[in-house]
């Protein structure tokens, strides 16, 4: 029995998305996207943290990317 991994990041490109072709032709569309949470800690200071997540992305979903994010 497979299973499925589901992750929805939500945030801020990190830069513009790089369009390539593996050797076997297959296009793929790599891009980086910043999360940021923010909290206040025990001393009432206001604390803030971003977290970079690599995304690659295949086939006619990453020509997509390429064009419109």
């Amino acid at each position: 029995m497979a299973s499925i991994n589901k992750a929805i990041i939500i945030g801020n490109l990190g830069k513009d998305p790089e369009l390539n072709a593996t050797a076997s032709g297959a296009t793929i569309c790599n891009l980086t996207v910043a999360t940021n949470e923010t909290w206040t800690d025990k001393q009432g200071e206001r604390q803030e943290k971003t977290e970079w997540h690599r995304v690659a992305v295949f086939g006619r979903q990453a020509e997509s990317c390429a064009k419109y994010l």
